[in-house]
């Protein structure tokens, strides 16, 4: 990084050199603190992570790590545990990316995500316009799942809403 300074003006000629001085200095500080503006590099890029809809992941991240950036936290999430181990959740279809940054902001690693459908055994039942899914690993059950027809996916939840309120008072007994 090459820094250009005019010093110009009525002051005492000691203090604009002294003043050109610190500025080229600060300059010349600056391409430390700019790592974070440069390009991810290509050695930092792991393999694609893969993630179903309903399911979680482990990633390790390297120890150096103090910033974790999900490019898109709508497809996924991201929660660190303890010993440095992060949680990746799938939250809808799609790509997005996981970047551990170091202390100055320096790319440690970046992993690309991939959000995909439900691994389990399904049946999507279409009537119309109308979207319905059952999960069929031995019998055929309702299960919420993106992309469900509104009423559909409403009706799952509220279910599901209901028998958790419904146990959960069961269980204070």
């Amino acid at each position: 990084m090459t820094a250009f300074v005019a010093c110009l003006g009525q002051r005492p000629l000691l203090l604009s050199v002294l003043g050109c001085l610190a500025i080229n200095c600060a300059a010349a500080a600056l391409p430390e603190m700019a790592l974070a503006t440069e390009p991810v590099l290509a050695g930092t890029i792991r393999e694609r992570v893969t993630v179903h809809l309903d399911q979680a992941s482990l990633l390790k991240l390297p120890e150096r790590t103090t910033t974790l950036v999900v490019g898109n936290p709508l497809i996924a999430d991201a929660v660190v545990q303890p010993g440095g181990v992060v949680v990746i959740t799938a939250k809808s279809y799609g790509m997005t990316n996981l970047v551990a940054l170091d202390r100055t902001g320096g790319t440690l690693v970046e992993y690309p995500i991939q959000v995909v459908g439900p691994s389990d055994v399904t049946v999507v039942m279409y009537r119309g316009v109308e979207r319905e899914t059952y999960s069929c690993a031995k019998n055929c059950e309702r299960r919420i799942t993106l992309g469900d027809s509104a009423a559909y996916f409403a009706a799952n939840l509220n279910a599901f809403s209901t028998y958790s309120t419904q146990s959960a008072s069961d269980h204070k007994r």
